[in-house]
Order: C-alpha cells, then structure tokens, then sequence
C-alpha cells in the first residue's frame, strides 16, 4: 500500500508541510495547488525537497471548472489544463486530480463531458501524464461517483481514469457496491476521510469537519471492502478539511493520519499487518495511579485519602514515593525530586502524573505503540528495581504497561503495615481527563488506535460559562473506562482546568462502592467533606423518580445525586478539589450503564459556586 496525504491536510508552508509529511512515515503527498502557488520557490526545487524526503508526488489538485463549459470558457479551460501540464511535468508528478464542475455557466450531459475529457486525455497522454475524475457531492451536474465513472467510461482513453474519495461517496449516502464493478486499472487514485454524523449541507460538512478514517462516523469500512473487491493497489491517499487539525500542532496531526492508515483496512489486510497491528491490546485493571505533588501538599493529600478510607500500604525502597490501597485500588504519593513526577508538578502543579494499565503482552503493548508512533519513555531506576514500560500520554504524563500479577509490589516496594481496610471502596470505575477541544479527537485516536476499546456517542455538558464536549471510551467489561472532556468556551470547568493545571491531564478520578451511603457515612465519619448540592435539585428528582422518602433524604442529607436508566440506577458524590486542580467521585452502580451525564450540569454549577466562593472548603 502506497500511504499519501494531500497537503492540504496540514498547516503550514509547503516545505515545512513536506518535511513533517515524511517524517510521520508517509510514501507520498499529493500537492494541494494553493499551496504551490503560495510557495516561494519552483515546482523543481518541490520536486528535489520530496525526492531528498523519499517522498512520492501522486497527484497535483484540484483542477476545477473543467467539463461541459461553453466557449470561450472551454478553450480557457484546454489553456489551462496545459498549464498544469508543464507544472506537473517539472513537479514529476503524473496525475491531475480534476473535481467536477461548479460552475453555473456548465453544460449538462455525459456524452458532452466525456468528449471534453478525451480530449484532455490525448494531451495529457502525449505527455506521458494522466487526468483522474472525481464526482464532488455538490457538483453541479456530476455529484455521484458512479456518474463519474460512466463519463470516464465513455471517454475511453488510457490516460483518463476516475478518482474515488469516501467523503463523496459516503456522506451523500451513495451505494458502495457499485464500485466492485470498476475495473481496477480505471481508478487512478483513492482519497479517504471520514466525518461525524451532523446535519449540514455537504459543502460546510466537507469544508470544516472532515477528520481521518476512524474519527467519524461514515462506514469506511464498507467504502474500503469495495474498493478491495477491484483490485486497486494504488495509492490510499488522505484529504483532510477541518478547523480543529488547522490549531492543532502539524507534526501530531501527520502522525494521526498515519496512524488511521496503518489501522485501516479489511480482515484480510490486518491478517497481514505486523503482528502488533493484527489486534488490539486488551486492558484488564488500572493497576496504580501516580499522583504528582511537592512535599509541602503531600501531607494534606495523604489526610485526603484517609479519609476516604485509604491506608498506607508501602513506601518505595530509594524514591520518595507512598502506595495507599483500598480494595482493588492502588495510589501512589510521588514527592520525589530529581523524578520525573517532579518535573511534571513544576510543569503542572498537583496532579496525575502517570497511569500504570495491567495489560495482557507488555511486548505487543509496546510493540503497538511504537509502530503507531506513541512517544516512549525511559527513566534510570535503582539497582535491582523493575523497569516498567511506558509511553507519553495526554498532556505529557505517562501510561505505564505491567502484566497482570506484576510483582511491582514486592520489587519496588517495602510494605508498611496498614491499621486494617475497611474496603469502603473496590476500584476505579472510570477516569476523566480534560484537553483542549482542538486535541480531543486525537487523544480519542490514541486511545482507540492502543486498547480496546469503543466509543458511546458523543455528549454535550452544559457548563454554567459553556457547553462541554464528553466522550466515553470503555472495553467491554468495564475495566478500562475513559473520559475526555473538551470545551470550546473559555471559561467552562474544563477549560479552566486546562489553565490552572497548565495544560491537558486528569480532572477526576470515579472510584466504586457497593453502598454508596455506608462509605458517605464511614468518610464524613472521618473528616471527608463533599461538594454541596441545592435542595432543589431534590425537589427536581423526587418529582422526576418518585424515590421512596427515606431514600431520598438520605440523597440529600449526603449530597448524593442519582440517576437511572432502563436498566437500574446510579449514585454518585464529588469532593472538594485538591489544590483547586483535581478532585474525586464515589460512584455506585445497581446495573447501570452510563455516567450520570444528566447531573453533570448540577455538578459543574455547584463547583463553579465553590470555585468562586472565598468561604467554600479548601483543600490542599
């Protein structure tokens, strides 16, 4: 498989554009035309800088307005194409990617295209170069592929063949099975990008929300089937609009789209991809979480989690680092200096640094995650103490892989007799990490690319300052559950997160119970304090639920807030932020499936109230 990207995919100037294509691994670009034309330099010193990066040019694009105009157009229109000809002839490059007609002066009718671009094909053809069609969705008389094809069908010459690209094919909702019909030396080139389900008009969906295969919700797996059914071996070639790649960095952006090839592909294909690429990794528990603090916070985290019915169960043999366990979770109380953790708190002040995941092959892990360009991570550890696997997550911090059965404890660790556990907790239900809006769908990438694990569609928070986007990425048995939060307002929680911890990370962590009321109790018994919710929110749920009385006074006496769908309920509790940074959630579940999205709404505006209250509990 030849692996391309359009230049228009990325931002930047050409040359920069160029150089961050090939270093994400890709084979060759097409050559967007506006990007030429702005280019300070000559379509010769184009084609030496790609020839130096190893870089194929597989087509130049778009050449626009051509069939079925009326003269003198059509004449400017011939004008034109030899133009491009001499361009592509000094580029090296041999194909023109020609979109249907937009113009309101064309003219109708197949036969009349067909002559233009045989035509075209002879001049191209004298030259040694091809010119490729592609049915653009809002064409004004050539919208669907399959017209398209009947066009190049009738043109009947060897240097004219068609162009397919999935956003065209699928977002009008065209068949797919047509194009197993195609012979396969009359597709030229093939050009992918997916799309969220939203109601636009084509145009505005194509201009500003395209994303990678993977990302969005079009069946380009379908799409790819039939383009497999021809036989085509030529170039896959990526053709990316959208507003959030453009404030994104251009190097992360190259590397999802690589990614989403090496990803992409049927049964088949897979079967063949490197044995790290065949599946993916399979998560079974949260083995610990790392907490980043100084020495001066260390002590009022460490009261935090006592309360919260936490023991200190270990300290690490030559760092300044403490494990709290209770149940099946583990903590860790990282105050070193000359650590890593150090240099996270610096960056970011109070918070996690790292998230240790009990994987079934470390070696495949790591082996996944190097072929998918995740950034690896390496530290110097003490004599005798276990090296354990890591790679740079969201916003810096550090996803460590161990084997279930790890004998981390025992290596790393000198246990600390604990005064016994009253297990009010069991383990982490899920973790909530906040990103810049910009950067969501390529953390959802990321997550989806390593583990396995599927999306639930998308939500919309309302903060009391904005709305929230959230989405929910989680494996089958609820071992691994993540989710991302982003916002486009400036001033919603999760936006003020990003500022006041300095960029992207986790905002909470859900531990889970099963009684909620009893670990409340257990936990205020011991100094816990949690978030304050109205009474009206009460009011609201009893009329909503018909809860019984005592139940429901015990909700608010508590602060507990409740939820259900239709297959059980759900209860939920929030502390006070740590540090103003981060903070938890006790959750318990009786069946149920979601995440209280409907309370969190209550939740933000009760910690918008705190945030801005001088009177309201800190800690930390």
């Amino acid at each position: 498989m030849i692996r391309s990207i359009a230049t228009v995919s990325i931002g930047g100037a050409l040359d920069e554009k160029l150089k961050t294509i090939a270093a994400a691994g890709f084979d060759a670009v097409e050559i967007f035309e506006n990007d030429f034309t702005c280019f300070d330099g000559s379509a010769r010193d184009v084609a030496r800088m790609c020839g130096d990066l190893g870089l194929g040019i597989c087509a130049l694009q778009p050449f626009r307005d051509f069939e079925g105009m009326p003269e003198p157009q059509r004449k400017q229109a011939f004008r034109r194409a030899e133009k491009k000809f001499d361009l592509m002839q000094e580029l090296g490059a041999d194909l023109l990617l020609v979109c249907s007609n937009v113009s309101p002066i064309s003219l109708g009718g197949i036969d009349r295209a067909a002559d233009d671009f045989r035509e075209l094909g002879e001049r191209a053809g004298a030259r040694g170069l091809r010119v490729g069609f592609e049915a653009l969705a809002w064409g004004r008389h050539v919208n669907d592929y399959r017209d398209a094809w009947e066009i190049v069908r009738r043109a009947n010459h060897p240097s004219i063949g068609l162009i397919l690209d999935s956003f065209h094919t699928l977002a009008p909702g065209f068949p797919v099975a047509p194009i197993t019909a195609i012979p396969a030396d009359r597709i030229f080139l093939v050009q992918l990008a997916d799309a969220p389900q939203l109601d636009l008009d084509v145009l505005s969906w194509s201009r500003h929300f395209r994303c990678f295969p993977g990302q969005g919700s079009l069946p380009i797996g379908d799409f790819m089937h039939a383009i497999e059914a021809t036989g085509y071996n030529g170039p896959l070639s990526l053709e990316i609009f959208n507003d959030q790649f453009r404030a994104q960095s251009t190097k992360e952006v190259a590397i999802d789209g690589m990614r989403s090839l090496l990803l992409m592909g049927s049964e088949d294909a897979k079967k063949n991809a490197v044995p790290a690429l065949r599946s993916r990794s399979k998560v079974s528990d949260v083995a610990f979480v790392e907490f980043a603090v100084d020495q001066g916070h260390a002590v009022a985290f460490a009261k935090l989690l006592r309360e919260l019915g936490f023991r200190l169960t270990g300290r690490h043999r030559s760092k300044g680092v403490e494990r709290w366990s209770q149940g099946a979770i583990n903590l860790l109380i990282n105050s070193s200096e000359n650590s890593f953790a150090r240099s996270h708190y610096v960056t970011h002040g109070s918070g996690v640094c790292a998230i240790a995941l009990d994987v079934e092959d470390v070696t495949t892990m790591m082996s996944r995650a190097d072929a998918l360009q995740a950034t690896t991570f390496r530290q110097p550890v003490g004599p005798g103490e276990m090296t354990i696997p890591a790679i740079r997550g969201v916003g810096g911090s550090l996803l460590y892989f161990l084997e279930p059965g790890s004998p981390n404890w025992d290596v790393d660790f000198v246990a600390v007799a604990s005064d016994g556990d009253c297990a009010l907790l069991n383990h982490i239900d899920h973790i909530s990490q906040s990103m810049r809006f910009e950067d969501m769908l390529s953390w959802e990438q990321f997550y989806t690319a390593l583990f396995d694990v599927a999306r639930s569609p998308q939500l919309e928070i309302t903060d009391p300052l904005g709305l929230v986007k959230s989405q929910v990425l989680q494996n089958r048995n609820g071992s691994l559950r993540l989710v991302l939060n982003a916002s486009t307002a400036s001033q919603t929680m999760s936006s003020r997160f990003l500022s006041e911890f300095f960029g992207a990370g986790v905002q909470h962590i859900a531990f889970a119970c099963d009684d909620i009321f009893k670990a409340v109790s257990a936990m205020r018994a011991a100094g816990a304090t949690f978030l304050n919710i109205p009474d009206n929110y009460y009011d609201d749920i009893d009329s909503r639920y018909e809860l019984d009385p005592d139940l429901l006074r015990s909700m608010k006496e508590n602060g507990i807030l409740y939820d259900r769908d239709d297959e059980g309920e759900f209860f939920q509790i929030y502390t006070h932020a740590f540090d103003e940074r981060f903070f938890f959630e006790i959750v318990e579940r009786r069946r149920y499936r979601g995440f209280g999205a409907p309370n969190a709404g209550i939740r933000l505006a009760a910690q918008t109230r705190e945030a801005r209250s001088p009177t309201m509990p800190r800690i930390g």
